[in-house]
């Protein structure tokens, strides 16, 4: 199925709640719009949108909460198995270069080590010994935020032998779709 793009409304401060939520939105696009309604662009997406939802339908928007905040300091570099990893510590790109040389091309920030190294208080000696006793679970829930994430799993899994352009493309138009036609089991065609 191929997504009529012209069908999502433009985005603005005269859509229903429930409009707004019918459509894929950027969270960059959805920040602007919280500005000009006066609504707070804290959070994740998902509580942006449920601000933005109630703001638009005239309801009372909830109040943003503020996670604990993070330390300032980042690890940065010159990094080595002994460095010790700050609690609250960021998957940056430094850390993903250092992780990168250590395991090699296949490396990503997947669940189990965003939060290993969020966790801080060990090594990155340990979190490439956490990576390499985590590789065996298999496929684990990518979650409702990362739904490009989603989606690319889903259409591999339908499309082997696809290309990651020929991916975006099929996102592009699945993103496209108001969410009552989209599925996140089931990729657009």
């Amino acid at each position: 199925m191929i997504a009529d793009a012209a069908r999502r409304p433009p985005l603005s401060t005269s859509l229903s709640g429930a409009e707004l939520a019918r459509w894929y939105w950027l969270k960059s696009e959805l920040v602007v719009l919280a500005r000009q309604l006066g609504v707070s662009t804290a959070g994740g997406k998902a509580e942006l949108t449920e601000r933005l939802v109630a703001g638009l339908d005239g309801q009372p928007v909830p109040t943003a909460v503020r996670g604990p905040r993070r330390p300032g300091a980042q690890l940065t570099g010159p990094l080595g198995a002994d460095t010790l990893i700050p609690a609250g510590q960021r998957s940056g790109q430094a850390l993903r270069a250092w992780f990168v040389e250590q395991i090699g091309p296949g490396f990503r920030f997947d669940g189990p080590m965003r939060t290993f190294i969020a966790e801080g208080g060990r090594t990155l000696g340990d979190a490439v010994d956490h990576w390499y006793a985590t590789r065996h679970r298999g496929p684990q829930e990518i979650t409702p935020q990362f739904e490009l994430n989603r989606f690319g799993r889903a259409w591999r899994a339908e499309h082997p032998g696809s290309t990651h352009a020929e991916m975006l493309t099929a996102w592009s138009s699945y993103r496209a779709l108001p969410v009552e036609e989209r599925s996140p089991d089931i990729p657009a065609e």
